[in-house]
């Protein structure tokens, strides 16, 4: 290792292990920074709790954004493009780690970073919740601790329009304004039947309104209008995942939407469709039976669908009694066969002691006395010996 250096911020020191290349860059407020990271504990073992290497995906932050763990753009800012350093972080700088861990990691598995979180601060966010879900996260939470960090910088790019921005890192009006582009772009994708990229779309654009839901209080006319903003993405999406047959999908993401939104028709409609199609026909008719209850002028085609399922259903019905009258006459047939070859094995056995018995007549002869010597006695006492 290098020497140590102090940086300008009070608990944090810094051993340069690889050099980088070039001079150290500018960063300028929204710079984006890609690297990798190591986290690990100030212990003897130096417990990895972090691997972002682990998760085959490199991390992100962009220069000025009000990231949680704020010491990291310091760090980060400190290097060269290439440099890998590891730095010594006092408790001072780690007490919110727990909760960015948390979203990092949600990120890697794609999912949204905020779920779980109320409309408070970050350190609000921490002492609301018992647990992360994580128990190494939670001993950080009860005993927050110095932290050891390696990182190396692996990109730094100044120019915001040569990258796609991460949902998480956009401000608020930068996602407003992304959302009608995403769902223009996912209708587009439908006319051309490419539902897979196009449920993709639709579900960028759910997760930017929902980050930003989650910053409204619950109950306000901007949570409210937000909540309706989501409808139409989320039956897009919906619709996309009917016809790629994710029939279990639309299930979840409609029973979630009608819990929120009890008169939206087409997430009825949607869900019966998608009850019908794996056979589940009492919940497919409750839904379908909502659907011309909320509107009447779909009765229709409400009945319509009813009578499908009922015909589906049918067909359904025959074709199981008939796999099952196959499988019984293949059962029959199976039986049969053992009986047989138990009789044939009867019959053998039967032969085989029939032929063992013609065989050996001898064993019913009697058996020839063996001539030996013998003591006579004669009616005068005498004795004489007979060969």
């Amino acid at each position: 290792m290098e020497e140590t250096y102090l940086l300008n911020l009070p608990g944090v020191k810094k051993k340069i292990l690889a050099g980088g290349t070039g001079p150290l860059p500018h960063f300028p407020p929204g710079t984006k920074l890609v690297f990798h990271f190591q986290t690990l504990l100030d212990n003897f073992e130096r417990t990895v709790i972090d691997d972002s290497r682990l998760a085959k995906r490199p991390a992100e932050i962009f220069v000025g954004k009000m990231f949680k763990m704020e010491v990291w753009e310091t760090l980060l800012t400190s290097m060269r493009v290439g440099e890998v350093a590891e730095f010594w972080c006092d408790a001072v700088h780690t007490g919110l780690y727990p909760i960015v861990s948390k979203g990092m990691r949600l990120i890697a598995q794609g999912k949204d970073p905020l779920e779980g979180q109320k409309h408070m601060c970050g350190m609000g966010n921490l002492f609301h919740y018992n647990s992360t879900g994580y128990p190494e996260l939670d001993e950080l939470m009860r005993t927050p601790q110095p932290l050891i960090f390696i990182m190396e910088l692996l990109q730094v790019n100044t120019d915001p329009m040569s990258y796609q921005r991460e949902s998480w890192m956009m401000e608020k009006d930068e996602k407003m304004q992304t959302v009608p582009i995403l769902h223009m772009q996912g209708n587009a994708l439908v006319k051309q039947r490419q539902f897979r990229e196009a449920a993709s779309k639709y579900k960028e654009a759910v997760l930017l309104l929902k980050t930003v839901q989650s910053r409204e209080m619950p109950g306000d006319i901007d949570y409210i209008n937000l909540g309706r903003m989501i409808i139409p993405l989320e039956l897009n999406y919906c619709q996309c995942m009917l016809e790629l047959e994710e029939y279990y999908e639309v299930i979840e993401h409609t029973t979630e939407l009608l819990e929120k939104h009890k008169d939206c028709v087409k997430g009825y409609y949607k869900r019966a469709k998608a009850h019908a199609a794996v056979w589940n026909e009492k919940e497919a008719r409750k839904d379908f039976n909502m659907v011309a209850n909320l509107d009447i002028t779909l009765a229709c085609l409400v009945r319509r669908e009813l009578n499908a399922l009922s015909e589906r259903m049918k067909e359904k019905y025959w074709e199981e009694k008939e796999k099952y009258w196959n499988m019984l006459e293949k059962k029959e047939e199976m039986v049969k066969e053992d009986d047989n070859e138990e009789e044939e094995r009867k019959d053998m056995e039967i032969k085989e002691g029939k032929t063992e018995k013609s065989a050996s007549p001898a064993d019913s002869q009697p058996q020839p006395v063996h001539a030996g010597r013998s003591t006579i006695r004669t009616s005068g006492g005498a004795q004489q010996q007979a060969a």
